[in-house]
């Protein structure tokens, strides 16, 4: 039997229950793509009225069956063995609010929180029921953004009280976790320059199944189970591997598709670590097959700030045209990135751009006495939080020729009043910028824009709700009065990160003739 839907709103994160329900989150009249990252709705009207809430529902004859309150927005969920469920939530904007979610326990339409998280710096991510219905387990830690999941693992009663945090100390960054079907709890792991995929047990012990370095990403702990054999499955992907799906024994997959065969990439990578300010840091070096003599150096800061740098195949992008234009490509993973421990994640709060940037300069003088680099031949770039990174570097040195900066920050202090997403700022600077204006002024760019003297392209998408487009026009408006060449471009119906393959063949063309009208 076929049912069909018809439903005016989004749906998403399907899956079966033990009850044989098919359910699902679903936002009904959304008046945009689910998630910040996405493009925003047109910003006019009345704006006063309540937003869209995305809520738990379960398909049943052909309609759709609301099962969370009507004033909680949903943001992940799993089903419990009576037909209840557990999830995050939060009430209000669901784009804004992910910072404050707390755990609740679902059950006839109505909510109960389980878990409050103890501090600001503790967001919750991918909470999974045990297969006997009596503990929850979670990810825990200070991030930046729903859906780049990084912290200590967490486990409590289904019925509520305290959490307890099996992974103390851990030295690096679980991604994701769930219960196998025996009752084990696993994780995938990022640990420096390694994906590691462990067995987590309840005293805090680690039992390491396997590792490597290439990024694993798929259901429950970055991988599906069959709970009567012993095959897993995920995809996985490096830099010169591309994404394909594999199965088999844990430690002894194979692939199961070859959809994408053929597809290389023309690099040669390697991980790089180096010491800052007594701390290990790592990176990756990216070099083009073939070159000869010295090569201009293009550094990538990533977005976040808690997200990291991993093994993947970025097939058609700007970072293979640099790549076949002969540059190389450092990607470091400086402090408040993911991968270290739950400390190093957290030591850019109340610091943002300053320890990570010394990160990032001593770790370009690690890749020069690695590798062939011309110093006088080198660029920043970077997208979202690696944006503003790039606008922060050109006005701290001026050891950089040339920088792309993709959705960036120009001036916390405005940009606290113009993004969707304030909320994110309160466990990285401590205190809004009603209340601690200063602390926001010292990592703003513009408060340092007279000491620029790098050329910089940058670009953004109109409808971007996490870095709106403004704080790109205030950056290139201070670059052209202060006459520092610059250019920009702003694309009209885009949101956080380009999607139209017109758009973004346009910034990618850009951002190769900026650097090499400045490092060629």
């Amino acid at each position: 039997m076929t049912l069909q839907l018809q439903f005016d709103g989004t749906i998403s994160d399907l899956r079966y229950g033990s009850d044989g329900r098919l359910a699902m989150l679903a936002t009904a009249g959304a008046n945009k793509e689910v998630g910040a990252t996405q493009a925003g709705a047109a910003v006019i009207g009345d704006l006063g009225g309540p937003p869209p809430e995305q809520r738990i529902a379960t398909l049943e004859d052909g309609r759709l069956n609301f099962l969370s309150p009507p004033d909680l927005y949903v943001y992940q969920f799993d089903c419990l063995p009576d037909g209840g469920f557990i999830g995050t939530a939060a009430p209000g904007d669901g784009d804004n609010n992910w910072w404050l979610a707390k755990i609740y326990a679902f059950s006839d339409g109505q909510a109960r929180v389980i878990f409050t998280p103890p501090d600001v710096r503790h967001q919750i991510a991918d909470p999974h029921v045990s297969p006997d219905g009596r503990q929850v387990a979670f990810i825990s830690g200070i991030m930046s953004d729903f859906g780049l999941t990084g912290g200590d693992v967490y486990i409590m009663s289904v019925s509520g009280g305290a959490a307890t945090d099996i992974t103390p100390g851990l030295q690096a960054s679980a991604t994701a976790i769930g219960w196998a079907c025996d009752g084990r709890l696993l994780g995938t792991m990022l640990a420096g320059d390694q994906t590691q995929f462990v067995e987590l047990g309840a005293q805090g012990t680690q039992k390491l199944l396997w590792s490597g370095a290439e990024s694993l990403k798929g259901a429950d702990a970055g991988l599906a189970s069959g709970c009567t054999s012993p095959l897993t499955a995920f995809v996985h992907q490096s830099f010169t591997a591309p994404p394909q799906i594999e199965i088999g024994p844990i430690g002894a997959w194979h692939d199961l598709t070859c959809v994408n065969a053929g597809m290389t990439m023309p690099l040669k990578a390697r991980s790089v670590t180096w010491k800052s300010d007594g701390a290990e840091v790592q990176g990756w070096l990216l070099m083009p097959e073939k070159f000869a003599g010295k090569l201009p150096l293009v550094t990538v800061a990533h977005g976040g700030p808690a997200w990291a740098w991993q093994p993947r195949f970025y097939g058609p992008s700007l970072y293979r045209t640099l790549l076949e234009h002969g540059y190389a490509l450092f990607l470091p993973n400086p402090r408040g990135s993911f991968g270290q421990s739950e400390v190093f994640t957290a030591a850019n709060v109340r610091d943002l751009g300053h320890g990570d940037l010394r990160d990032i300069l001593a770790g370009i003088d690690a890749v020069e006495r690695a590798a062939p680099i011309d110093e006088a031949r080198l660029g920043i770039a970077g997208g979202s939080y690696g944006g503003f990174m790039t606008m922060w570097a050109v006005t701290q040195t001026n050891r950089f020729k040339a920088g792309v900066a993709d959705a960036g920050i120009s001036d916390w202090l405005s940009y606290y009043g113009e993004n969707g997403v304030d909320q994110w700022m309160i466990p990285y600077f401590g205190a809004s910028v009603y209340d601690d204006p200063e602390i926001y002024a010292r990592s703003s760019p513009i408060n340092f824009i007279r000491n620029v003297k790098t050329p910089v392209f940058s670009y953004v998408g109109a409808n971007d709700v996490e870095c709106p487009a403004p704080q790109t026009q205030e950056f290139q408006h201070a670059l052209k009065t202060l006459g520092v060449p610059t250019s920009y471009a702003i694309y009209p119906k885009e949101g956080h990160g380009l999607r139209d393959p017109a758009n973004l063949a346009d910034s990618e063309q850009r951002a190769l003739a900026w650097f090499d009208r400045y490092l060629k």
